[in-house]
């Protein structure tokens, strides 16, 4: 049978002016994570008057809830890296009947699934790396199915040319952060420090991220046993949000004696609340491409520590904004901190050097406005969805 090639960004293939776009994220995880957050202000913020959500995820979830509950329809089905024939003829015939103009994925599992919808249904497609390099599975999808690769940083950009990216189908659009709703202010009267029996002048030092191996928090960990000696005894360390780890972590932490100085809070719903009640942000992740705690900690007014990782030192200015340091060193993490918390002054200055500096630079109006002019440019013209009842086995129209 013949397979046309999907399309890409070019003059005049863009979906007609005056109608909306019709886009289905393709979300191959659904947890609450740094990825399904991006996806979920994208969906919160793209012009109602020029396009239309739809999300399709592995399974249920608080993820999944909060895009329901934004207005868009969702649909679950299995999302292996291997798809089998029937989700792929079900979501061929979801992206048929709904009149889908554009597949947007997330993750490589989802990428496989939307690239091989996408080639059957003569639909384009949209790919965003998230991570700092393209994975195998990424690249072979896009070498197969021509869809167009779309980073959030230079790093992961140039990693994508050396492996022989098409530069035609190949993009950069950084992330962004809503500086509105993260901003200094007043710590919550209800918040961690409550919950902790904390005071308000306790210093607190917090890492935020998924706990797995690329976020690296046993380093987190390591390097606050190092802090032990010299730092005054009221000083308390939090690690927020869960992960595949945490069991390995509760482990490390009684090994290293820490009970009494670092708690893991777990999953927390006010993260603009939870940035004003620290003193200082650790970011020791050993891959990264532009994390977003990391810059919603900035545009906070944190000072941050973090590794010299993919993206990371396109958000924070050494020595301005916050220290970079190299991944896995946690004698240099440990010292940053504590000349950090030994230094009130200097906390204030580098916090509000970093608000400044996201402001300036990484505001997520411009960055969600980039995305969706790529999505537009790359959406197909204007054309009648088929019923359900005309979609064939082989993805052909009777």
């Amino acid at each position: 049978m013949d397979r046309k090639t999907v399309a890409v960004a070019r003059p005049g293939a863009a979906a007609g002016a005056g109608r909306r776009v019709h886009v289905l994220e393709c979300v191959g995880n659904a947890i609450v994570g740094g990825m399904e957050r991006w996806v979920e202000r994208l969906v919160a913020q793209l012009p109602r008057d020029r396009f239309r959500i739809s999300l399709l995820c592995p399974y249920e979830g608080r993820f999944s809830a909060a895009i329901r509950a934004l207005g868009a329809e969702v649909f679950c089905v299995p999302m292996p890296e291997d798809p089998c024939w029937s989700t792929v003829q079900v979501v061929q015939a979801l992206v048929l009947s709904s009149g889908v103009d554009l597949l947007h994925a997330h993750l490589p599992n989802a990428h496989a699934l939307a690239g091989l919808v996408s080639r059957l249904s003569d639909v384009p497609m949209l790919s965003t790396i998230h991570g700092r390099q393209i994975t195998m599975l990424d690249l072979e999808v896009h070498r197969a199915v021509h869809s167009h690769l779309s980073v959030v940083c230079r790093h992961s950009y140039y990693h994508a040319l050396g492996l022989g990216v098409d530069m035609r189908r190949l993009s950069c659009e950084p992330n962004g952060v809503d500086t509105r709703s993260f901003h200094p202010g007043p710590r919550p009267v209800d918040g961690l420090r409550a919950r902790l029996g904390l005071t308000p002048d306790t210093p607190l030092v917090g890492f935020v991220g998924r706990l797995s191996p690329e976020k690296g928090p046993e380093q987190f960990l390591r390097a606050v046993s190092l802090l032990q000696e010299g730092l005054p005894e009221a000083t308390r360390f939090v690690m927020v949000g869960e992960g595949p780890m945490k069991l390995a972590l509760e482990a490390e932490l009684a090994r290293l004696g820490l009970g009494q100085r670092v708690w893991l809070v777990g999953h927390w719903d006010d993260m603009s609340g939870l940035y004003r009640e620290l003193d200082l942000l650790v970011s020791t992740s050993h891959s990264e491409a532009m994390p977003l705690a990391l810059m919603e900690a900035m545009a906070s007014g944190l000072p941050v520590v973090a590794t010299r990782v993919g993206g990371i030192p396109e958000i924070v200015q050494h020595g301005i904004s916050g220290w970079l340091v190299a991944a896995r060193d946690i004698e240099d993490i440990a010292g940053r901190v504590r000349q950090m918390l030994a230094q009130a002054e200097l906390r204030q200055r580098m916090g509000a050097a970093a608000r400044q500096d996201m402001m300036e630079r990484l505001e997520l109006r411009p960055s969600l406005e980039r995305v969706a002019a790529l999505m537009q440019s790359l959406a197909r013209p204007a054309r009648e969805p088929h019923r359900l009842e005309e979609v064939s086995v082989l993805g052909r129209a009777s």
